[in-house]
């Protein structure tokens, strides 16, 4: 039943592509350098940990990210200090801390432009692939090996937000999840040529909800059972990371993508945990922003630090900057 309205929202989406191809829509041009990170789905590919590893590659080379994100369902939604947040600005926040400046809008023109105001000269765009409207120097778009294509229809009869096609327009594509995926690259290879790399989520650390501060030891960690949950874009790839990095789960629960937890939601949890013989409940550091509301847990909760693995970073990076490289002399910067 949803294939014809499909077939309209793919036909929109092309020509939207089609007119800022042949300038006939304008993108705006910021000053500075822009990368964007962003996908083909609707759902996690990984695109926050890549925003992170970008953002900690530009400090080691000496210049402060700029990220431009939307701050997706944190409208209305402040920290302590007053700032916009939600529970992706969160994260980058507590993780890049002074490494990077957060620019949170819905018009990532107009905030790009007040951060070049105090000097931004280097920016991610944040889930950027479909956001034409701002010009960028390089594209990074991210494939989920379990899912890449999200089916293969367009929504809303499935998950892609643009035909495969669009891959014409990425500048570098990272399959994630994966060190090997020759079936997802032969598909990508027929819609684009960009360079395709690989990468892997990997453990930091197990740190107890909500300060973050505690690190749960190795042996414990590998002799306790825990019951799992999260509301990130695809549950069962942090499900399945967790049995690859030995956790022993008795239980799991996924909720909707950016899900705040109410009480109600805290105590089903914990019933739950407690009837599977659970020691403990596991989540990912996204989560805990949403779990403010939730009120104090018996069982203690603890949550997954993780960084993106790159198959091979140095080469990864060179090809975004070869992009940069194309695409300002193609705009005459």
């Amino acid at each position: 039943m949803l294939r014809p309205l499909a077939a309209t929202y793919g036909g929109v989406m092309r020509l939207r592509a089609s007119l800022y191809r042949r300038g006939l829509l304008r993108s705006k041009r910021l000053e500075g350098t822009v990368i964007s990170v962003g996908n083909l789905t609707v759902g996690g590919t990984g695109k926050t940990p890549m925003v992170i590893w970008l953002a900690e590659r530009l400090a080691a080379e000496g210049h402060r990210a700029a990220i431009l994100t939307r701050g997706y369902r944190g409208e209305g939604q402040s920290d302590a200090r007053g700032l916009p947040t939600s529970d992706e600005v969160a994260l980058l926040r507590e993780r890049l801390g002074p490494h990077a400046q957060l620019g949170v809008g819905k018009d990532r023109f107009a905030t790009g432009r007040t951060l070049e105001r105090h000097g931004a000269k280097w920016f991610i765009l944040d889930d950027g692939f479909q956001h034409l409207a701002l010009a960028r120097d390089a594209d990074v778009v991210m494939l989920d090996a379990t899912a890449p294509f999200g089916g293969g229809r367009l929504l809303p009869a499935g998950r892609l937000r643009e035909p495969r096609a669009a891959l014409a327009r990425a500048d570098v594509v990272v399959i994630t999840r994966s060190e090997h995926a020759p079936a997802v690259e032969a598909v990508a290879r027929r819609f684009t040529q960009a360079p395709i790399f690989y990468s892997r989520t990997e453990l930091d650390a197990v740190l107890r909800v909500p300060a973050l501060q505690v690190a749960l030891p190795e042996m414990d960690r590998t002799q306790a059972k825990f019951f799992a949950f999260c509301g990130i874009g695809n549950p069962a790839a942090f499900f399945d990371d967790l049995v690859r990095w030995g956790f022993r789960l008795v239980g799991r629960r996924g909720f909707r993508d950016h899900h705040r937890y109410t009480p109600a939601d805290a105590e089903e949890l914990e019933r739950a945990a407690v009837i599977a013989g659970a020691d403990a409940m596991l989540c990912t550091e996204k989560d805990v922003f949403n779990l403010r509301d939730a009120g104090p847990a018996r069982l203690p909760i603890y949550a997954c630090r993780i960084h993106l693995s790159l198959s091979d970073g140095e080469g990864f990076w060179r090809a975004v900057l070869g992009a940069v490289q194309l695409h300002r002399r193609e705009a005459g910067a």
